[in-house]
């Protein structure tokens, strides 16, 4: 008589397999030890609280040194406003450049676990040196006296630079791996949980703007009126909570296994490709290289669907005759398998719409530069009190804080009736609606700033570089257009660029799209030099000048919108051509 297991019909052996389906998740995640793990103990919105927590108190941090740091550097470290302007730049930019560093060791090495693990501590340790510079007397310059400020010594220099690029460095690691460890928690293979993905997105970016929202508005005043001691020290002391809010999750968390350097193996298809250049690309897809299981070559990845886009990359993928009668694939820099080749063609099909997120960066930019000197050129003032031009950008967090809720609970449900998607728009169509917001968000600039001229040449003001007495409170509606646009174009590239990376390069994805921001300050620089140049030929006074009064600010206004809309036009090509991933 024969066992148990030998007597199960077909029928109840398929019964079994679809129920341990339905128990355990279906993407290869894992929990901390490595082992499958059960839908219903982990993951989904019981572990995200701690992973928004983390995000919300890390980004308390990290607005609490940015926003008021020109601020120190001027009148504590008494640089010029030209040094302190570069030196805050350059932090920026580099803190929007380290997250590639992050995103290759979690992608190929330490998993996006480990990676915020070890650089939460860098970014810790690197508050407290901050906080330290600005508490000890021997590690900051003295006073000024009267007109006198003597300059800081290069040992002060030394601790405050290394707190800053330690931060700097610890933000690399935490800024492409948040938002995608927190999407890892929902099964892409279960419709209802991919669902719930697309909401935590929003409310990721919600978290975000809370942060930044203390920050600019409590954080800002301790440090203008309680001390800069104080000021950097309560931002390190939300740091330490948002580790231990990471770390207090850890056995709610799912995980994804490393895969292998992402870079290696995009390097591999060119050399395999270009050594197989000669060879013929079979017409019958199922001829080229794959492996026979459910499972990929590459470690946390799902097998990619063949595609017929870049043939020549698929050259990588075949099997030639030598390797046929060997039967030895194991040589990657020789054969490819056909996941690894269609990994590069996803990264090739997004690179076109990464691009376009370059132009909604450079005009995304203008909130901290133009519109805070178009501030400062209208009246300040509510009755007694003074409002500083740069805290109207606060408008631009209650925007995001208010169209977060709006979106998730009212606009997708409304959405979904129409266009029958799970989340009411797909990314593209997100993305697209953002860019045409952000056309409107220069627009409504221009148009302020074509009223404030016409005030300043009706009251004889146009040599004179004093306010117009125009309200400073007609910029709200650009700002507020702008956090719209914040809403529908950022957390859609969130979405896009974790639902269509591959799924071992999704750390990669997430710090390229962060990249955008970067390029597109550098953009926002490029124009204004070129503007600057070709506007003041020939001794004119040109657009953008000391007195904004004699400019004409409203025409470079009208050309980000412009171009906004050059931008949106490519953007509708690219995102009718784009082919989404298929994964099996």
């Amino acid at each position: 008589m024969g066992s148990l297991e030998e007597e199960r019909s077909p029928l109840e052996d398929g019964l079994l397999q679809s129920e341990g389906r339905g128990l355990y998740t279906g993407d290869g995640s894992v929990d901390i030890k490595g082992k499958p793990v059960l839908k219903e103990n982990t993951g989904n919105w019981k572990a995200c609280p701690f992973i928004l927590g983390t995000e919300c108190c890390e980004r308390l941090a990290y607005y609490g040194i940015a926003t008021n740091l020109v601020t120190y550097l001027t009148s504590k470290l008494h640089e010029g406003n030209v040094a302190a302007a570069t030196n805050v730049t350059t932090w920026q930019g580099t803190c929007y450049l380290t997250p590639l560093i992050g995103a290759v060791l979690a992608d190929a090495y330490w998993g996006r676990y480990w990676t915020i693990a070890v650089f939460s501590t860098i970014y810790f340790i690197g508050m407290c040196t901050l906080t330290l510079s600005a508490s000890v007397p021997a590690l900051k310059p003295a006073e000024c006296v009267d007109s006198v400020c003597p300059s800081a010594t290069a040992a002060q220099y030394a601790v405050f630079f290394l707190g800053l690029y330690l931060i700097a460095l610890g933000t690399g690691g935490i800024k492409p791996c948040v938002s995608s460890f927190g999407a890892d928690q929902f099964d892409d293979t279960d419709p209802k949980e991919r669902v719930k993905k697309g909401s935590f997105f929003n409310w990721f970016y919600f978290s975000i703007n809370i942060g930044a929202l203390i920050s600019s508005s409590f954080l800002v005043w301790i440090q203008d009126n309680s001390g800069w001691g104080l000021g950097f020290g309560i931002p390190a002391l939300f740091m330490g909570i948002a580790i231990a809010s990471f770390f207090s999750g850890t056995i709610l968390y799912r995980f994804q296994r490393p895969g292998g350097s992402p870079i290696t193996r995009m390097c591999q298809v060119l050399v395999a490709s270009f050594r197989k250049r000669n060879l013929e690309v079979p017409t019958d897809s199922t001829l080229l290289h794959e492996t026979h299981d459910k499972h990929s070559a590459i470690e946390g990845s799902r097998k990619l669907e063949h595609t017929d886009e870049f043939k020549c990359l698929d050259k990588a993928a075949i099997l030639s005759d030598v390797e046929l009668k060997s039967g030895e694939f194991s040589d990657p820099w020789r054969v490819c398998t056909v996941t690894q080749v269609e990994e590069f063609k996803i990264l090739i099909r997004m690179f076109p719409i990464w691009a376009t997120g370059i132009i909604f960066s450079a005009v995304y930019a203008q909130m901290s530069t133009l519109f805070v000197e178009q501030g400062m050129m209208m009246d300040t003032s509510i009755g007694s009190f003074t409002i500083p031009a740069a805290s109207l950008s606060t408008f631009d967090v209650i925007s995001v804080i208010f169209w977060v809720p709006i979106y998730d609970r009212v606009i997708v449900p409304i959405a979904r009736k129409f266009t029958g998607k799970e989340r009411g728009f797909s990314e593209l169509q997100r993305m697209g609606i953002g860019l045409f917001i952000s056309i409107l968000c220069m627009s409504a600039a221009a148009l302020v700033e074509i009223k404030r001229l016409q005030l300043a040449r009706e009251l004889g003001l146009v040599d004179k570089d004093v306010a117009v007495p125009m309200s400073i409170f007609w910029q709200i509606p650009q700002y507020f257009l702008l956090g719209a646009a914040e809403v529908f174009t950022f957390i859609g590239q969130l979405q896009f660029f974790y639902d269509q990376s591959p799924d071992a390069m999704r750390s990669l994805c997430s710090a390229l799209s962060l990249l955008t921001t970067s390029l597109g300050n550098y953009l926002s620089s490029f124009i204004l030099t070129l503007v600057t140049y070709f506007t003041t030929m020939g001794g004119k006074t040109g657009w953008i000048t000391d007195n904004l009064n004699e400019g004409h600010l409203d025409y470079f206004f009208w050309l980000l919108a412009g171009l906004s809309f050059l931008n949106m036009l490519v953007y509708i090509v690219c995102a009718k051509k784009y082919k989404q991933k298929k994964a099996s």
